[in-house]
């Protein structure tokens, strides 16, 4: 029976279409042999597939100057194809990955990745559900901590280290390595959520393996009533961002308006159960003036919008494109809240309900 292959690396992205100036998000699979994409995480069947036989990577892409993070891949038929990632990061791990797709096939050879799971066999009798209760028990669990790291305050939430410490302890699996691939799986399944950025990036493919075991990652159980405490610039003031399972960011963004086009102050808040980002009156009140649904949207930093006029000589952009196809512009107050935005809501968008 012939071996399927192997998925790399998958997630949504931008993609240009190949025969008109339109961007739109696909979730695309970086196969062994070739990228897949489709229009809908969900759809069976691909819109198309590029052979990566012969093919060249150009990463950073200065093709399209108002849009940042593309990359472009040319096939062997020197046709262009245009990606654009959220992020510099999450940019850069593709690009890795289809380099090195691409060398294993130019070399004759299968694709292979650096894993925990080489050699590593975990007990049958692993059960996760009932392991997470075992974590979870006040007397002999893992300890919830008050934790701090980078001028934030996270709460009720413990180290990568220490979960791999207590699984050993607990002789739930045989070494530390084995403990790796056991918490990657909790997390995987949603046992375990990760707190910080360093936790983050590696839960989104940014890492040799999903769950790190490092006493700077931070890691909480879902129901704890986690949440993170954050320092504004003077240190004076501390700025409570709730997560709690409903909350996970929120503050003042510029928002443009989709008859109008002109751009007024917004309050944001972003909650990950049901996935949505609704925004305020900045004045009050308590109902929200609208809301965006993030379920299996994509988020994009972007330099400027077409036809429009720039808000400001500071335009740090990014663009929401949900899964029916609308767009929403927005602008943060400087490129590191840009990127926090776009990390918040693309973990949103993948995890949320």
């Amino acid at each position: 029976m012939e071996r399927e292959p192997m998925r790399v690396r998958e997630g949504y992205l931008v993609k240009k279409g190949s025969m008109f100036n339109t961007w739109k998000p696909m979730w695309v699979v970086l196969l062994e042999d070739g990228i897949e994409f489709y229009k809908r995480k969900a759809d069976n069947s691909p819109k198309g597939m590029i052979p990566l036989k012969g093919s060249s990577i150009h990463s950073p892409c200065q093709d399209f100057g108002k849009r940042m993070f593309v990359f472009k891949l040319t096939v062997a038929k020197q046709q262009d194809h245009f990606f654009q990632a959220a992020y510099l990061e999450e940019r850069d791990a593709w690009v890795r990955d289809i380099k090195k797709a691409i060398h294993h096939i130019d070399g004759g050879q299968r694709f292979s990745r650096k894993s925990t799971r080489k050699s590593i066999r975990l007990p049958e009798t692993i059960n996760l559900s009932a392991l997470y209760l075992s974590m979870k028990d006040p007397e002999k669990g893992i300890k919830e901590l008050k934790l701090e790291k980078d001028k934030r305050v996270f709460n009720h939430c413990f180290t990568g280290t220490c979960v791999i410490d207590w699984l050993v302890s607990s002789s739930s699996v045989r070494n530390r390595r084995e403990g790796l691939l056991l918490a990657s799986s909790l997390l995987s399944e949603g046992y375990l959520q990760p707190a910080g950025d360093t936790s983050k990036a590696a839960a989104e493919g940014l890492s040799d393996t999903p769950f790190l075991d490092l006493s700077d990652a931070y890691y909480y159980f879902p129901d704890s009533g986690f949440f993170c405490e954050g320092y504004s610039s003077d240190d004076d003031v501390v700025l409570k961002e709730e997560f709690r399972g409903t909350i996970v960011k929120q503050g003042c963004l510029l928002k443009q308006g989709h008859r109008r086009k002109n751009w007024k102050v917004r309050k944001f808040v972003l909650r990950d159960d049901p996935a949505y980002l609704h925004y305020y009156d900045p004045a009050g009140g308590e109902e929200p003036l609208g809301a965006i649904h993030l379920r299996g949207c994509v988020v994009t930093a972007v330099e400027d919008m077409p036809d429009t006029k720039k808000h400001d000589d500071d335009n740090i952009l990014f663009e929401i494109i949900t899964a029916n196809e609308i767009h929403y512009y927005l602008q943060a107050a400087s490129s590191t809240e840009r990127t926090e935005w776009i990390k918040a809501i693309q973990s949103v968008a993948r995890t949320g309900k």
